[in-house]
Formats: structure tokens, C-alpha cells, sequence
């Protein structure tokens, strides 16, 4: 096997650590650290926000043609930012029994999402809402809010994968960038910082909403303000 070939194999066995992070968050699920899950899911982060890079840089697609990179990364994807969350909302009992299908919907949704052919677009966005439910997780977790509000919060959000609206994708479009980038660095640093402690300071947990509600309404006006198919 020469070293070309090499490269490329262990750029796809760094993709799949994001396994090895969706494993261990469900064991701190079981073992009930709920804060030690959303560090597992962090890190899983890290590596699906990094492994494209080092993806091309060693030109996967060239030396390992059979093998399908991206496949792998959906699955991962779908394991760490749809089912751990899921499970760690159904684990927490963020929802009553009687809410629990609203769930079972959102799992069905967001493997609806990943399959779609439009999932990812050429310019740069996401189609339909892209399943950051680890996100939702999150909040739902430290606001503590009423069930009835969680599952309605969950049951639109779940609605909105078949709703086309095009959601920015910061590594692949140059629409400010540095704010979706440099934001969404900051937003984690802070998410790593409240996880941290088991009852951060409400003042601060709204704080960090700023950055996903920029992150929604700033991709709802790209949605209508430009045109489909124009690269940025």
C-alpha cells in the first residue's frame, strides 16, 4: 500500500472517532453525566468540522475511489446530531411519555434529511432545517422549559426538515463568514464553558443564543434574498 493510500485511510479513520464519541456519550448518558455527554458530542464536533479538510487535502476520492467518505460522515453525522440527542432528551424525561412520539417523528425527519439528494447544495447551504438537535438538546436541557413548550419546540423544528429553506453552511459559503465562523467558535467556547458547571447562570445561557438565533434568522434572509445556484 503506498503512503498516498496510507493518508487516506487514516483521514477516514479519523472521521470515524465521531463513532467512538457517539459511543462514549451513550455511556455517559447510561452512567447519568448528562454534562460528560454534550462533551462527548463537542468533540464529535471537532472532528466533523475538521475532517473534510484533511479529506481533500489527502484527496480521499482519488486514492480510495471505493470507499465512500461521505457515507461514512452521514453516518456519523446522524448518529451524533440526531439519535444521542434524542435519546439523551428521552433519557433527561425533558418530555412526558405521552410526548414521546413527537421523538420517534424527529428520528424518522432527520433520516428523511440525510437521505435527501438536496441535503447539501453546490453554494453552500443546507436544505431544510439540518438536524442540529444536539443544539436543541442542549437548551432544552439547561432552560428547563415546561414539556408542552419543549415538544412543540421540537415537534416545528422536526416539521421544518421538509420546509426548503436554505440554512448556511459556514465551511462551504463565503456569506460572512467570519461572523458564522468566528461566532460559531466563540458560541462553542461558551457552551464548553457552561457545561462546566451543573447550573450555569440563566444570563449566560441566554447569551449564548444570540449566536444560534443570528445563525436562523441570517439564513432565512439569505434563503429569500438570494438566488438559488449562486455560489458565494
Amino acid at each position: 500500500m503506498n503512503h498516498p493510500v496510507v493518508l487516506a485511510w487514516l483521514a477516514h479513520l479519523y472521521t470515524s472517532m465521531g463513532l467512538v464519541c457517539a459511543l462514549l456519550a451513550m455511556r455517559a448518558l447510561a452512567q447519568d453525566r448528562p454534562l460528560d455527554v454534550f462533551l462527548w458530542l463537542a468533540a464529535a464536533f471537532v472532528i466533523d468540522a475538521t475532517d473534510g479538510v484533511l479529506a481533500r487535502r489527502v484527496r480521499v476520492d482519488l486514492h480510495t475511489p471505493h470507499f465512500s467518505g461521505r457515507k461514512l460522515d452521514d453516518i456519523i453525522d446522524y448518529l451524533n446530531y440526531t439519535f444521542v440527542p434524542v435519546c439523551f432528551i428521552w433519557h433527561q424525561d425533558l418530555l412526558s411519555e405521552a410526548l414521546l412520539p413527537i421523538l420517534g417523528f424527529t428520528l424518522i425527519a432527520s433520516a428523511y434529511g440525510f437521505c435527501s439528494d438536496a441535503a447539501k447544495t453546490e453554494d453552500g447551504y443546507f436544505t431544510g432545517f439540518p438536524s442540529y438537535w444536539n443544539v436543541v438538546a442542549f437548551y432544552l436541557y439547561f432552560l428547563d422549559l415546561p414539556e408542552l413548550v419543549a415538544g412543540a419546540v421540537i415537534a416545528v423544528l422536526a416539521l421544518m426538515t421538509f420546509w426548503p429553506v436554505r440554512y448556511l453552511y459556514p465551511t462551504a459559503n463565503h456569506e460572512a463568514r467570519t461572523v458564522s465562523i468566528g461566532g460559531g467558535v466563540l458560541w462553542g467556547l461558551l457552551c464548553l464553558v457552561l457545561v462546566q458547571q451543573p447550573a450555569p447562570p440563566l444570563t449566560w445561557i441566554y447569551l449564548s443564543l444570540l449566536y444560534p438565533a443570528w445563525y436562523m434568522g441570517f439564513s432565512f434572509w439569505l434563503h429569500f434574498t438570494r438566488p438559488r445556484g449562486i455560489v458565494q
